[in-house]
């Protein structure tokens, strides 16, 4: 399939689908007029890198799962390196979710002695 075709049925823009390849962790090959074709395992394979960027890895971590990105991804056991990855991008995932819960309370409770005890945005004149 053409790339045009392998994005329609991933929802992933050529652009993205070049930019993959470009890291190496998708592969056409060129038909006589120049033009990329992918094999029918690029859709599972797209469909498990997108699983893993939306799950916050970046592409230079997606590398470490190359050998589970053929096939059922959360069935596959990554590399030692991958579980490594994943740890660390829970770990700031955490922390990202931490600073933000204790922004939202340092706002609530500024809006709520600012309004007398009513923190919604309604009650700010």
């Amino acid at each position: 399939m053409r790339i045009g075709e392998l994005a329609r049925r991933t929802g992933v823009s050529a652009r993205s689908l070049r930019h993959y390849e470009q890291a190496g962790l998708v592969s056409s090959a060129r038909a006589a007029n120049g033009y990329r074709v992918y094999g029918e395992g690029a859709v599972v394979r797209v469909a498990n890198i997108r699983y893993l960027l939306d799950a916050g890895l970046t592409l230079d971590d997606v590398a470490a799962f190359r050998s589970c990105l053929d096939g059922d991804l959360p069935s596959v056991r990554p590399s030692a390196r991958g579980m490594e990855i994943a740890r660390e991008r829970l770990a700031v995932l955490d922390a990202r979710i931490a600073a933000q819960t204790a922004a939202r309370e340092r706002l609530a409770a500024a809006l709520a002695a600012r309004c007398g005890g009513d923190a919604t945005p309604a009650a700010m004149p």
